[in-house]
């Protein structure tokens, strides 16, 4: 199965940014909605944000719209997560996961049924 792999994280202070990046090598990857997850230690992994395969739409959940952006280059086969204004909540490995279904949960676009995942990246954020 193909490996996903993250890359980017860190210790930062509250307030400081990281990037992720996520190399995805899939046949598919241009036509793939892709997504950034997180697990928080204690609880379960939550979707963070997502991009449709065509780069148009993005999605977020609430506690990161205007402080996260995700991204995308198809030529590279990447996708990316700007991280700015970072929380101690925000503290979790991060994953990359690739060829989702976008879903409608509660109110928001989220993705779900990802096939493809990768390892993980430590995000720490100290206050």
């Amino acid at each position: 199965q193909a490996q996903l792999v993250e890359s980017g994280g860190g210790s930062v202070q509250a307030g400081g940014s990281l990037r992720l990046s996520c190399a995805a090598p899939l046949r598919s990857f241009s036509t793939d909605n892709m997504g950034w997850f997180r697990q928080a230690p204690g609880k379960e992994r939550e979707f963070v944000s997502g991009i449709h395969w065509s780069g148009s739409t993005r999605y977020y959940i609430d506690s990161v719209k205007g402080r996260f952006t995700i991204s995308r280059d198809n030529a590279k086969k990447t996708v990316y997560l700007q991280m700015n204004s970072l929380k101690p909540e925000d503290t979790a490995v991060y994953y990359c996961a690739a060829d989702c279904t976008r879903t409608y949960v509660g109110g928001t676009d989220v993705l779900r049924n990802c096939n493809y995942w990768g390892q993980g990246t430590q995000v720490t954020v100290s206050s």
